[in-house]
């Protein structure tokens, strides 16, 4: 299926954007484009930036924890590649982000917690079981924390959602297929 979204250049975007591009350069070297995709919006990309960096009680490591297991359930390529090598940056191995995209992180038991819970969430848009939110507070998660978590799967479900329906180039290495 052909798509009709190409990612717009700097020159495409509006000053806002064009801003925002800099910065971006600037702090990665590059723009993804994925990042870049957003801004056909003039102002998604900075509203989603401000989001994504938003204080959390949530690690970094926890945080590509969710974008992995997130990505995974929604088949995004994108957000798959982007984030393996993100996991890598923070704390994770290769096999790690294999194991956690597979639906476990047995390696550490909370971690693993949280791959369930975030799995259930994710499949079934929250409706879960109390053996799977028990599981996640035994594992010393709290309620506060519990937000924080659905607001972090959130996040990554409107990038998985515009790169699933827009397709555009993934610029960073294939994650690898399960």
């Amino acid at each position: 299926m052909k798509r009709q979204f190409n990612v717009p250049t700097r020159d495409e975007v509006s000053a806002g954007n064009q801003a925002i591009f800099d910065q971006l350069k600037g702090v990665l070297g590059m723009v993804p484009n994925l990042y870049a995709t957003m801004a056909y919006s003039d102002h998604a990309l900075g509203n989603y930036l401000a989001l994504q960096n938003a204080k959390t009680s949530l690690s970094k490591k926890e945080k590509e924890v969710i974008n992995l297991v997130v990505s995974q359930v929604n088949n995004c390529r994108y957000c798959l590649a982007a984030h393996t090598v993100l996991g890598k940056i923070n704390g994770l191995t290769e096999a790690q982000t294999i194991e956690i995209r597979q639906g476990s992180a047995t390696f550490d038991p909370r971690l693993d917690a949280l791959v369930n819970f975030v799995r259930a969430v994710a499949e079934k848009r929250g409706r879960i079981d109390d053996v799977v939110l028990d599981r996640f507070f035994a594992a010393g998660y709290t309620k506060g924390g519990l937000i924080d978590v659905v607001v972090a799967i959130a996040d990554k479900v409107v990038m998985n959602y515009i790169h699933n329906i827009t397709d555009i180039p993934v610029d960073f290495p294939a994650a690898p297929v399960l």
